[in-house]
Protein backbone atom coordinates (compact mmCIF):
# COMPACT_ATOMS: atom_id res chain seq x y z
CA UNK A 1 0.00 0.00 0.00
CA UNK A 2 1.45 3.37 -0.97
CA UNK A 3 2.06 6.11 1.57
CA UNK A 4 0.20 9.38 1.13
CA UNK A 5 3.33 10.93 -0.45
CA UNK A 6 3.55 8.04 -2.93
CA UNK A 7 -0.16 8.33 -3.67
CA UNK A 8 0.28 12.06 -4.35
CA UNK A 9 2.99 11.20 -6.91
CA UNK A 10 0.47 8.87 -8.59
CA UNK A 11 -2.06 11.71 -8.57
CA UNK A 12 0.50 13.92 -10.34
CA UNK A 13 1.08 11.18 -12.91
CA UNK A 14 -2.68 10.82 -13.46
CA UNK A 15 -3.05 14.60 -13.82
CA UNK A 16 -0.51 14.47 -16.69
CA UNK A 17 -2.89 12.06 -18.50
CA UNK A 18 -5.94 14.37 -18.37
CA UNK A 19 -7.05 15.39 -21.91
CA UNK A 20 -8.63 18.67 -23.05
CA UNK A 21 -11.07 20.25 -22.20
CA UNK A 22 -10.55 18.73 -18.78
CA UNK A 23 -6.86 19.74 -18.65
CA UNK A 24 -7.70 23.42 -18.99
CA UNK A 25 -10.35 23.09 -16.26
CA UNK A 26 -7.79 21.39 -14.03
CA UNK A 27 -5.93 24.71 -13.84
CA UNK A 28 -8.99 26.29 -12.17
CA UNK A 29 -9.47 23.66 -9.47
CA UNK A 30 -7.36 22.78 -6.43
CA UNK A 31 -6.72 19.04 -6.10
CA UNK A 32 -6.14 17.71 -2.58
CA UNK A 33 -5.69 14.24 -1.12
CA UNK A 34 -7.33 13.02 2.07
CA UNK A 35 -7.27 9.55 3.58
CA UNK A 36 -11.05 8.98 3.66
CA UNK A 37 -14.21 10.79 2.67
CA UNK A 38 -16.89 11.95 5.08
CA UNK A 39 -18.28 8.85 6.87
CA UNK A 40 -21.90 9.71 6.05
CA UNK A 41 -21.15 9.66 2.29
CA UNK A 42 -19.86 6.09 1.98
CA UNK A 43 -16.63 4.98 0.29
CA UNK A 44 -16.11 7.84 -2.18
CA UNK A 45 -13.12 8.00 -4.52
CA UNK A 46 -13.46 11.75 -5.00
CA UNK A 47 -15.61 14.80 -4.40
CA UNK A 48 -16.01 18.09 -6.28
CA UNK A 49 -16.86 21.13 -4.20
CA UNK A 50 -17.51 24.40 -5.95
CA UNK A 51 -19.67 26.25 -8.41
CA UNK A 52 -19.70 24.71 -11.91
CA UNK A 53 -18.61 26.89 -14.83
CA UNK A 54 -22.09 26.63 -16.31
CA UNK A 55 -23.68 28.56 -13.44
CA UNK A 56 -24.33 32.27 -14.07
CA UNK A 57 -21.47 34.55 -13.11
CA UNK A 58 -21.79 35.77 -9.55
CA UNK A 59 -23.83 32.77 -8.39
CA UNK A 60 -20.82 31.52 -6.46
CA UNK A 61 -20.27 34.78 -4.59
CA UNK A 62 -18.93 34.04 -1.13
CA UNK A 63 -17.99 30.47 -2.07
CA UNK A 64 -14.57 28.97 -1.57
CA UNK A 65 -12.57 28.30 -4.75
CA UNK A 66 -13.46 25.02 -6.48
CA UNK A 67 -11.64 21.93 -5.30
CA UNK A 68 -11.46 18.23 -5.91
CA UNK A 69 -10.67 15.97 -3.01
CA UNK A 70 -9.30 12.54 -3.85
CA UNK A 71 -9.77 9.93 -1.14
CA UNK A 72 -6.74 7.68 -0.97
CA UNK A 73 -7.85 4.63 1.01
CA UNK A 74 -11.02 3.72 -0.88
CA UNK A 75 -8.90 3.60 -4.06
CA UNK A 76 -5.76 1.88 -2.74
CA UNK A 77 -7.86 -0.66 -0.82
CA UNK A 78 -9.59 -1.66 -4.07
CA UNK A 79 -6.86 -1.22 -6.71
CA UNK A 80 -3.60 -2.95 -5.76
CA UNK A 81 -1.93 -2.78 -9.17
CA UNK A 82 -0.19 0.62 -9.66
CA UNK A 83 -1.39 0.86 -13.28
CA UNK A 84 -5.01 0.22 -12.29
CA UNK A 85 -4.67 2.68 -9.41
CA UNK A 86 -3.37 5.46 -11.68
CA UNK A 87 -6.20 4.73 -14.12
CA UNK A 88 -8.79 4.98 -11.33
CA UNK A 89 -7.26 8.24 -10.11
CA UNK A 90 -7.44 9.56 -13.71
CA UNK A 91 -11.07 8.51 -14.10
CA UNK A 92 -11.95 10.04 -10.72
CA UNK A 93 -10.25 13.31 -11.70
CA UNK A 94 -12.12 13.36 -15.01
CA UNK A 95 -15.41 12.63 -13.26
CA UNK A 96 -14.96 15.45 -10.75
CA UNK A 97 -13.65 17.86 -13.41
CA UNK A 98 -16.75 17.02 -15.41
CA UNK A 99 -18.84 18.34 -12.53
CA UNK A 100 -16.79 21.55 -12.62
CA UNK A 101 -17.59 21.80 -16.35
CA UNK A 102 -21.30 21.40 -15.55
CA UNK A 103 -21.76 17.76 -16.57
CA UNK A 104 -24.25 15.56 -14.77
CA UNK A 105 -23.84 11.90 -13.80
CA UNK A 106 -25.48 10.63 -17.00
CA UNK A 107 -23.14 12.65 -19.23
CA UNK A 108 -20.11 11.44 -17.26
CA UNK A 109 -21.32 7.85 -17.51
CA UNK A 110 -21.69 8.20 -21.28
CA UNK A 111 -18.08 9.42 -21.49
CA UNK A 112 -16.91 6.43 -19.43
CA UNK A 113 -16.12 8.50 -16.34
CA UNK A 114 -19.00 7.21 -14.21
Amino acid sequence: MPTQAEFEVLVGNAMDLVPEPFREALEEVAVVVEAYGPPHMGPLFGLYQGVPRTRPEGSGFGQLPPRITLYMHPMVDRFHDPGQLIEQIRITLLHELGHHLGMDEQQLEELGYG
